[in-house]
């Protein structure tokens, strides 16, 4: 039986400048996001009540918003100041910043409606912490066909394959599916890959396949600063299943080691050490930025 999420009335939302509970706030029937997935959004993990790598998130939302032709109804600055002012009104020292641009709500029809404005929102509620024993024993981990479209650079909230693909490694017993492209391994649904071989961490390169995650960017420089060599290029599923240590990471789940791959044990089947040498310091690194 799954656990249940936090009540739906913790925390507050930012609709458009407006500061809700989650029962006040609503959006149109009509909004492109609900209608036609037509938007884009970024998680921040809040520490002790402020953002981590706050500024990192909103260049991507930026970034995928240009993508698509969506223009940020706020500087990157106001959005930062709305954003820090709400995690603040919340009162939550341990949650999620949720934020979602959509191009707003128009009668439907493909084309992108003229004089619209964006719809967008933010939400602050508790973070969904990860089990301790998670983190102490590792995790299992199911690979499955990557059927999503060719754009996964862009984080748009069109999520319907890694729902599907998270759900069917629920119903596995793991935690975490694995997309895997023509025998190579992309990304988890909600995370990044890492494969520690030995002689160096490997993860896939940050192109059109994948989403360069903000915390990919962070493990792969304590990698390096740890003076490990990191190699961002293809990786095979063989190489994934025969690598030392396998590691994943993601803004919620930070770091996690990966023990098994579709029920087949990863090194000796237990975390290791170049996992816990980069979750000590990605933990440094946080309590260094939030202090």
């Amino acid at each position: 039986m799954r656990k249940k999420e936090g009540s739906m009335s913790e925390g507050l939302v930012w609709l458009n400048g407006e500061i809700l509970d989650f029962a006040s706030a609503k959006v149109s029937v009509e909004d492109r996001g609900f209608q036609f997935g037509d938007g884009v959004y970024e998680v921040v993990r809040v520490y002790q009540g402020k953002p981590f790598a706050l500024m990192e998130h909103l260049e991507r939302l930026q970034r995928s918003a240009r993508e698509i032709e969506l223009p940020l109804p706020l500087s990157l600055a106001e959005l930062a100041a709305a954003a820090e002012s709400l995690i603040a009104r919340a009162g939550i020292a341990e949650a999620e910043l949720y934020v979602q641009l959509t191009r707003g709500a128009a009668r439907r029809n493909h084309l992108f409606p003229p004089d619209t404005p964006p719809t967008l929102v933010m939400t602050v509620r508790p973070v969904r912490l990860i089990p301790p024993e998670l983190r102490e024993r590792g995790i299992r981990v199911l690979t499955v066909p990557d059927e999503r479209w060719a754009r996964c650079d862009i984080k748009s909230i069109c999520l319907l394959p890694n729902v599907l693909a998270k759900e069917r490694a629920h119903r596995a017993g793991a935690f975490e599916a694995l997309f895997v492209r023509d025998g190579l391994v992309m990304e988890g649904t909600s995370s990044n890959v890492f494969a520690w071989t030995g002689e160096e961490l490997v993860t896939p390169i940050a192109d059109h396949r994948i989403l360069s995650g903000i915390t990919r960017s962070f493990v792969l420089q304590l990698a390096r600063q740890h003076g490990y060599r990191t190699a961002e290029c293809d990786l095979p599923l063989a190489e994934l299943r025969s690598a030392r240590e396998v590691i994943i990471a993601g803004t919620v789940t930070e770091l996690l080691a990966v023990i098994a791959i579709d029920e087949e044990p990863v090194g000796e089947g237990k975390p290791g050490p170049i996992f816990r040498q980069l979750y000590a310091a990605y933990r440094q690194m946080i309590a260094e930025r939030v202090r």
